[in-house]
């Protein structure tokens, strides 16, 4: 049962505030970047003009298309509800609770303990559960973590983190566009006479060029990470079992070895072989193993614990 829902209310304004603050530093990169590759090409504020246009894009087919990529890549096949009957009463009994409607459910077929959620908004959403993930948990424990998965179709995260996606390849691209065209000197030559202020912002926008897109990533991961925290605290609210979810990923940070066994090891590889960098952030749970600090698409499980016992 959560009791402190002052608390919860707190973590998930704070989680929000702090994930838009940072998609506000991506487009204003993103802007900046725009104006000095116009100033670099010649052609003024076309460049934003050009920034701009790539981010619609790329924004078009990742808004359509992102959710049936990543059940693609995740080799995901829509659950037989005769089969899979627990799992689709537990998916439908959770979004009711959060006041979504009843996702498309979908089973991959890999040992390793994992869940994801897809779609562009509550009405066109899906998750996708492994078959390892079904094994490991009690009824309870799976409702823990469908509930989580439910938050991010709640709190639209999936379009939230197709949005960073989008921003973190667009600053890539922009940055690849720099790089090229100072190679081959066309900037300089054509910006000679805009003077000491133009040299100046060719030279930052250089330097952003080389160091934006790897900034940009820490950026992605940090939101990543903190939209996990935030469907935490949410799943917990819609279950109304914090304990149960806390009880879901201590088994799973046994599996992985970030929570010590009775024998000191993990039991399995946590690896999920139809994972890849580029959809990681999407898991309940970092599906390429054991990566901490900064380059981890979730917090360490310890912490999501520890946040979780707080509720209770």
């Amino acid at each position: 049962m959560v009791e402190n829902k002052d608390n919860l209310y707190d973590m998930i304004s704070a989680n929000k505030k702090k994930s838009y603050l940072l998609t506000i530093v991506f487009v204003l990169v993103l802007i900046f970047m725009g104006f000095v590759l116009g100033i670099m090409l010649g052609i003024g504020w076309l460049g934003l003009i050009l920034a701009v246009i790539i981010s619609i894009a790329m924004s078009f087919t990742s808004y359509y298309y992102s959710d049936k990529i990543a059940l693609m890549q995740a080799r995901a096949e829509l659950a037989d509800k005769e089969k899979y009957k627990k799992l689709y009463d537990v998916v439908e009994e959770m979004s009711i609770a959060s006041g979504c409607p009843m996702p498309k459910v979908y089973i991959i077929n890999d040992s390793s303990p994992n869940a994801f959620a897809t779609g562009r908004d509550p009405q066109h959403s899906s998750i996708a559960v492994t078959t390892g993930l079904l094994e490991m948990m009690n009824r309870e424990e799976l409702e823990g973590v469908i509930a989580h998965e439910m938050s991010h179709v709640m709190n639209y995260d999936i379009r939230f983190s197709s949005m960073v996606v989008v921003l973190v390849g667009s600053i890539a691209l922009i940055a690849g566009i720099m790089r090229f065209s100072a190679f081959f000197g066309g900037g300089s030559r054509r910006n000679s006479g805009e003077g000491e202020a133009g040299a100046f912002l060719i030279i930052i926008g250089l330097i952003l060029a080389i160091l934006a897109p790897f900034f940009a990533t820490l950026i992605q991961l940090s939101i990543s990470r903190k939209r996990e925290s935030l469907a935490d605290s949410s799943g917990a609210f819609i279950s109304r079992n914090p304990a149960a979810l806390a009880s879901a990923l201590t088994k799973i940070g046994k599996y992985t070895g970030e929570i010590t066994s009775s024998n000191g090891n993990a039991t399995k590889n946590p690896i999920l072989s139809t994972a890849n960098s580029a959809t990681a952030h999407m898991y309940f749970n970092n599906p390429l193993g054991n990566v901490s600090g900064w380059f981890s698409t979730h917090p360490p499980i310890k912490e999501r614990i520890k946040a979780l016992e707080s509720l209770m």
